[in-house]
């Protein structure tokens, strides 16, 4: 007998650290599994100091990190050559023969390694936690107790391609605004700081009292050129604060709870959130995740605290044999079609299925939500671009026209 460190995911959905004696690693993984846990891993005492951690990538945090295409690349490749009748041990290699940078090559090898020490794919993921995160660990455990690896590979690989697809369409959507509000900013800057400055010596030998708009516009460009770049220096200052604060509970719960009473934004935010909730939470059920562990998965995929709040309490509710949806609803995170959408689950016992339909009804919503604002914002930055620029032409008109009456006079 030997004593092994394990990690695993309990049926209330929380991360369960311990040792225990047995004669094998399996042994380990075997009895977590009748204890209605999904391990992550389970290796010797002493295996798991920081330097074992450091070379092997295990919990600690260390080992590379992948996107979320490398992801789900390596996913969809395995489920294919493991559809194909290649064993996994196999599988991997080619994976790791073929990976396109180094990272991915580190990680993979690192996985036919924990593989081939006898671990299955979930242990060996589950070392690697900057690569893989919980959700892609319970999906492969899943996969693996009920004799289904490919079609909860297929399952994980889907979940990853359309969640990228997502963020792509948002990110591709937000370009060109982006683009249109930066060139905004520069041309108001070039006009204040290197065209109205050469109109500056003309208005100040003329001994003129110029229009207090233009002498505005003089005194901002003499700013911006003179304390530009340390106003630039402590805009990065304050987004660092920023993000520092973010970290903490109590300001990131605020900043959460606001982001919904943002005109436009709320709406977007809540589809995002909702089509990321039900993604989850549907591949999970279907794959045969209990629905206790796989809300404990969904919580740390949301990525909202207000959110995570809402399915905690929706999560004690549950527990105690009562309703997600009320709780869900009560929040006022989730968008009302979210809310009747998984009651009729709860009812039908289909709660897994319909929660993928929502998925994609929400999907689609955020798509069509993410253009709509992209249809506001365009426009809107024009406009304010045209009347900033006209603004400075004005009062660079007013100044030259009252030189004009005075030299007249």
């Amino acid at each position: 007998m030997a004593t092994f460190n394990y990690r695993a995911i309990g049926p209330a959905g929380d991360v369960l650290n311990g040792t225990m004696d047995a004669a094998s690693a399996d042994e380990v993984i075997a009895r977590l599994q009748r204890q209605g846990n999904i391990p992550m891993r389970a290796e010797p005492a002493g295996q798991g100091s920081w330097l074992s951690g450091l070379l092997q990538g295990d919990i600690s945090g260390k080992g590379p990190s992948l996107k979320r295409a490398d992801v789900g690349n390596i996913m969809r490749e395995l489920a294919t050559m493991l559809s194909a009748g290649q064993d996994l041990d196999r599988a991997l290699r080619y994976l790791h023969d073929t990976a396109p940078n180094a990272r991915v090559r580190t990680v993979v090898g690192g996985l036919r390694d924990g593989v081939r020490d006898g671990s299955p794919l979930s242990v060996a993921l589950a070392r690697f936690p900057r690569g893989f995160t919980r959700l892609h660990v319970a999906l492969v455990r899943a996969g693996e107790a009920s004799g289904k690896l490919v079609p909860s590979l297929e399952r994980l690989a889907e979940l990853l391609e359309r969640q990228q697809a997502l963020a792509s369409s948002i990110t591709s959507a937000l370009i060109y605004p982006a683009l249109l509000l930066v060139a905004a900013i520069g041309s108001i800057a070039l006009l204040l700081t290197q065209v109205l400055p050469q109109f500056v010596p003309m208005f100040e030998q003329s001994g003129a009292k110029l229009p207090a708009s233009t002498q505005f516009l003089i005194d901002a460009g003499d700013a911006v050129s003179s304390y530009g770049l340390h106003g630039l220096a402590v805009f990065a200052l304050l987004l660092l604060v920023g993000r520092s604060l973010m970290r903490r509970p109590g300001p990131r719960r605020f900043v959460d709870r606001m982001l919904f009473h943002i005109p436009v934004v709320a709406g977007l935010l809540r589809e995002i959130l909702a089509a990321r909730f039900t993604r989850v939470l549907g591949t999970l059920l279907v794959n045969g995740v209990p629905l206790m562990a796989a809300l404990g998965v969904v919580r740390d995929a949301v990525g909202n605290s207000a959110a995570v709040a809402a399915i905690e309490r929706a999560s004690d509710s549950a527990r105690d044999g009562g309703e997600l949806s009320p709780y869900l609803s009560d929040s006022g995170v989730f968008p009302p079609r979210t809310i009747h959408l998984l009651r009729l689950g709860e009812q039908n016992a289909q709660l897994g299925p319909i929660a993928l339909r929502a998925a994609a009804i929400h999907e689609e919503h955020t798509r069509l939500a993410t253009q709509r604002l992209v249809s506001l914002l365009v426009p809107a930055i024009t406009i304010l671009m045209g009347i900033a620029v006209a603004g400075i032409v004005a009062s660079l008109m007013a100044a030259m026209l009252s030189l004009n009456d005075l030299a007249g006079s």
